[in-house]
């Protein structure tokens, strides 16, 4: 019964099922370790039929790539209430909880896995970090940012990504001490900026005066005061 449902399936239909079914088997294993005949398979299809949808395994490799950045671009979005470094926890709880559930994929994704060197594959992940560099200067209620801002926002992003590819291996650091860490991170190099550029200290300034003595960047100064002393 569940056959003839499928075979019923439109064009698009069919070609979303595929798509979901690849990242499924691409969330547990290398892209370049699943082959079209497993991807048929799973999705109750011929192989054939697979070709008839997609031309060939990068296609399909591509598409599927292409749901998977969309997704992790949404994990950025966050509404603007409260404190700047909850909102960032969150955000980065649900960016862990993608690279988590999605390891392979995430890694396929940010390395390029068997894309390498396609054009599509590079502005799928390009779109990703434009999407993240967008919605943090959101947060920090910039919209035309000077060139300090933008080196501490790429780069903390940049950083983010690095961290979550080398804890994929073995994820020997509990997950949310690394998702705390990378706010940390961030409030440290605004804070660095900040001590050798006015502009970036008036726009660092009210965001600290909102933060709670409980959240992210108390607990960090509180951190390194213990430390110092």
């Amino acid at each position: 019964m569940s056959t003839g449902v499928r075979r019923r399936m439109g064009v698009e239909e069919r070609r979303q099922q595929l798509i979901g079914v690849a990242l499924e088997l691409f969330s547990r294993r290398s892209p370049d370790e699943v082959s079209i005949d497993e991807i048929a398979a799973a999705a109750g299809i011929s192989r054939p039929l697979v070709y008839h949808y997609f031309p060939g395994k990068l296609s399909l490799y591509e598409a599927a790539l292409k749901r998977a950045s969309e997704d992790l671009a949404s994990r950025f979005n966050e509404p603007h209430d409260g404190p700047l470094g909850a909102r960032l926890l969150r955000v980065m709880h649900r960016f862990f909880a993608f690279v988590d559930e999605h390891g392979p994929g995430f890694s396929a994704l940010m390395r390029g896995g068997p894309a390498v060197g396609s054009s599509t594959t590079n502005a799928l992940v390009d779109s990703v970090r434009q999407a993240a560099y967008e919605q943090i200067l959101s947060h920090l209620g910039v919209s035309d940012p000077p060139a300090r801002l933008e080196l501490v926002v790429r780069s903390w992003i940049s950083l983010a990504e690095s961290t979550a590819l080398i804890w994929l291996d073995g994820r020997r650091i509990p997950r949310e001490e690394l998702e705390s860490q990378l706010v940390q991170n961030l409030g440290a190099l605004l804070a660095v900026s900040a001590g050798h550029d006015e502009e970036m200290a008036v726009l660092l300034r009210p965001l600290l005066k909102q933060e709670p003595g409980d959240g992210p960047f108390a607990d960090l100064v509180t951190r390194l005061v213990a430390l110092a002393s």
